[in-house]
């Protein structure tokens, strides 16, 4: 019973805290209420699985959130021109960007925090530059004939959600059903063994840095449509949230187990602690704190400490 709790650590402690939440207040259980949750946290959600690519090789992207930052001001300008192609091209703007830090990970040997760290800079000057560090609207009459039918719902499933989880199984084809998600698993659980067997590593945590930056820039997106704008720092407070959804769902930051799946509960697990801080008035400035003790916490028992020969 102990190593059942232990190997599914992830989906009691939501389990748990749906209860808790639901005992304060029960129309916390209302379905509807759930789906609705859910739905608001589908931007961050897509984030987050692209995060797990860049953790899952033993990563992480810390550009994600200028990322989605510059994408919503892209999105806001050029929507009406653009039209529905605005989609692939921030998509494609972001995979560009996420494959530059990857690069610079691999080719000249700099830590992917401070790579993506210096991509991020790059990405939040741009979106100043870009909007004139202002908050910019998207143009509404496009955004409803392009995108309305994200914002309806379908009975009471809220139309987001089906986007949400297109991009989940796309994730989860990738990593289960490709040779690029095995060579993910083999690069994140021992690099230089992947290395020793041929394996064009360089090459392959480039693809992973590649599909982090292009679900941030979807992410951007869709957060750009839900609020029919965009703004340099419109999606500041995503970072933190997304890295502790992976983190808690079970992929560690030294990578090679985990993986999307692991993501989607721990997704849903950050949902309910954002929702249990409304529900005991949690002050919004005090929210970040909270996420970032979760963040150590999630490290302590997470991490493998067998593939950390040292710690700076």
């Amino acid at each position: 019973m102990r190593e059942l709790l232990r190997s599914n650590y992830h989906g009691v402690t939501l389990f748990v805290l749906v209860l808790a939440v639901g005992l304060v207040d029960p129309n916390f259980w209302n379905l509807s209420s759930l789906l609705i949750l859910l739905g608001d946290i589908v931007p961050l959600f897509i984030m987050a699985l692209g995060l797990t690519f860049a953790i899952y090789i033993g990563g992480i992207d810390l550009s994600a959130q200028s990322m989605a930052n510059m994408i919503t001001v892209i999105a806001s300008l050029y929507l009406a021109s653009l039209g529905f192609l605005i989609v692939p091209f921030c998509i494609l703007v972001g995979a560009a960007l996420g494959a530059a830090s990857g690069v610079i990970t691999t080719r000249f040997l700099v830590p992917s925090f401070i790579s993506t760290l210096a991509i991020g800079g790059v990405c939040y000057s741009l979106a100043q530059w870009l909007s004139g560090n202002r908050a910019l609207y998207m143009n509404a009459e496009k955004r409803d004939a392009l995108f309305g039918w994200m914002l309806s719902s379908s009975g009471i499933v809220p139309n987001i959600l089906f986007v949400g989880a297109v991009v989940f199984f796309l994730a989860l084809i990738i990593e289960r059903k490709t040779v690029l998600g095995r060579k993910l698993k083999a690069v994140g659980a021992a690099d230089l063994a992947a290395a020793a067997s041929g394996m064009k590593v360089a090459r392959v945590k480039v693809l992973a840095f590649a599909l982090s930056g292009a679900m941030a820039a979807l992410a951007g997106v869709i957060f750009s449509i839900k609020l029919s704008g965009g703004a340099p720092s419109i999606a500041n407070g995503f970072l933190l949230p997304a890295i502790v959804a992976v983190l808690v769902g079970g992929t560690p930051l030294t990578g090679g187990v985990g993986g999307v799946v692991n993501t989607l509960v721990g997704t849903a697990i950050v949902a309910v602690i954002r929702a249990s801080m409304l529900y005991l008035e949690v002050d919004a400035t005090h929210q970040q704190m909270v996420f970032g003790l979760i963040l150590i916490v999630a490290i302590v028992f997470t991490i493998d400490r067998s593939k950390l020969t040292i710690v700076k």
